[in-house]
């Protein structure tokens, strides 16, 4: 071995983590940034190619392969002209094309799934040694992600995962097979993560689930969400408690009790309708129907006259009629959405929709999704208009406004998870800014006057690791665009599995 050669092997090694897909997924990457800074290598300066990159894969968004494909091979030729250089792929597409990647990529070094995230640098390392592709998929859980060392994006917002995995069966979604069934983590495990994250700053925090309110299935209980809320409001110092995404069948009224009597729980709330087609409901093989949904929202607002409400709805799904889409158009109308996501219906290989009679057109899909998406722009813009002359406290947050340099501005998040562009003030991200709201946009609010601002223990984390070494970024996502663990709905339920 020659010294040049000892040399670079002596060299830390760089990484970069890039992200597709929903929150779990960017919870994920946090992990994988942490397995792999514990395991010695550092994140990879901006601009830089990393010695290794990992894609963490999404199954559920359309052309989610040709996505990942693209990338590996325009990876391929840099990979070619630096020798050490390793590429690693991993999420919900990894468990299920499995070697399929490694056959279409054989550039590729590892590949691992959804349930072993942990065995990350163990492969990588074997990979280096054997100088062949390691692919090692399992078909059960081997260590709650939660377990794992973990790299956070954020100084005063953090994802915490209370359960993974799904007992539900809709016919659009691959995410049961993919991440498995439902697996809960004890109250107790949860509340201290949740402790741990308010001693080093953390001012809000976010339960995450593929079901969170179906939480305490695996122990028999079905009032633990409802519980775990009321235990949050207990931690001293944590400020704001959200979480994503309940689904309507489990979502019981201790737990609009539980929102509405917890202080740090914010009133807000996205709940997946999909459809307000009852028909097209039970095609999906969602056990509701849109009279429960709507009652769900009604008892919401008869406890929180404030709440705000978001969803995610499916345009097109197979054997969807044009009365159906008018059944969607009134539930949005009656339920007055804050905002929705809106997804037109695309064929999911290996879920039961992917073979049903009636697939819509897509040029019928297309002009039904610009009537939804004109409706919900509509009443977004009616309902944040009533905000205007209205005092928010807002967490300021990094990363939210593209433009605030431009417009010399911050931005962050109101209780009820509004985007609130404000003006300039001493304030950091994670501080909290009180201000009157002067102008209404339909997907946000201005707020030029500011009332006060309180620095916070968070903004004081923040600006700690602003004097750290810079080293880049761990976790770059495509999709969504953000780096942070952003209050919802910043980004939608992309599994659409509730």
């Amino acid at each position: 071995m020659t010294a040049t050669t000892q040399g670079a092997e002596d060299a830390t090694r760089t990484y970069e983590v890039r992200t597709y897909g929903c929150q779990m997924n960017v919870h994920d990457s946090e992990r994988l940034s942490g397995l792999l800074e514990d395991a010695g290598y550092v994140p990879a300066p901006e601009g830089e190619t990393a010695d290794v990159v990992v894609f963490n894969t999404c199954a559920v968004r359309e052309n989610a392969d040709n996505r990942l494909y693209g990338n590996l091979g325009h990876l391929r030729p840099i990979k070619t002209a630096r020798e050490g250089m390793q590429i690693a792929v991993g999420g919900c597409l990894a468990q299920k094309d499995q070697g399929e990647i490694v056959r279409r990529a054989p550039w590729v070094d590892v590949v691992f799934g959804t349930h072993n995230i942990g065995s990350l640098p163990v492969l990588l390392e074997r990979a280096r040694i054997a100088q062949e592709a390691q692919v090692e998929i399992k078909d059960s859980l081997e260590t709650f992600p939660s377990t794992l060392p973990s790299k956070r994006e954020s100084a005063y917002a953090a994802w915490v995962a209370i359960s993974v995995g799904c007992n539900n069966t809709c016919t659009f979604c691959i995410v049961p097979s993919l991440r498995g069934k439902e697996k809960d983590r004890r109250p107790g495990d949860i509340l201290n993560e949740v402790r741990t994250l308010v001693d080093q700053g953390v001012l809000e925090i976010t339960l995450l689930g593929q079901n969170v309110n179906t939480y305490g299935v695996e122990f028999g209980d079905r009032l633990a969400f409802g519980k775990l809320l009321r235990a949050c409001g207990d931690v001293e110092g944590l400020e704001r408690v959200r979480f994503t995404s309940p689904h309507p069948a489990a979502f019981t009224d201790d737990v609009i009790a539980a929102m509405a009597e917890t202080p740090n729980v914010m009133h807000q709330l996205h709940m997946p309708l999909q459809s307000g087609s009852d028909r097209v409901l039970k095609a999906m093989r969602r056990s509701y129907r849109s009279e429960r949904y709507l009652g769900i929202i009604e008892r919401v607002r008869a406890a929180m006259p404030d709440a705000a409400i978001s969803t995610d709805i499916i345009v097109g799904f197979p054997g969807e009629t044009e009365d159906d889409f008018q059944q969607t158009l009134e539930v949005v109308r009656q339920a007055r959405f804050a905002n929705a996501f809106t997804f037109q219906y695309s064929i999911r290989p290996g879920t039961p929709a992917a073979t049903m009679d009636g697939q819509v057109p897509k040029e019928v899909v297309q002009e039904r999704y610009e009537r939804l998406v004109a409706l919900q722009e509509e009443i977004s813009w009616e309902e944040n208009k009533a905000q205007v002359g209205r005092t928010l406290e807002v967490l300021v947050a990094e990363g939210e406004g593209r433009k605030d340099g431009a417009t010399h501005r911050l931005s962050g998040r109101a209780a009820d998870n509004r985007l609130v562009h404000l003006a300039a003030a001493d304030a950091r991200p994670g501080d909290m800014v009180t201000v009157e709201v002067t102008y209404a946009a339909p997907h946000h609010l201005v707020a030029d006057r500011v009332l006060s601002v309180r620095r916070t223990r968070a903004g004081d984390a923040w600006e700690s690791r602003q004097g750290a070494p810079a080293q880049g970024t761990a976790v770059s996502l495509g999709m969504p665009g953000i780096g942070r663990p952003a209050p919802l709905p910043v980004q939608p339920s992309a599994c659409s599995a509730v």
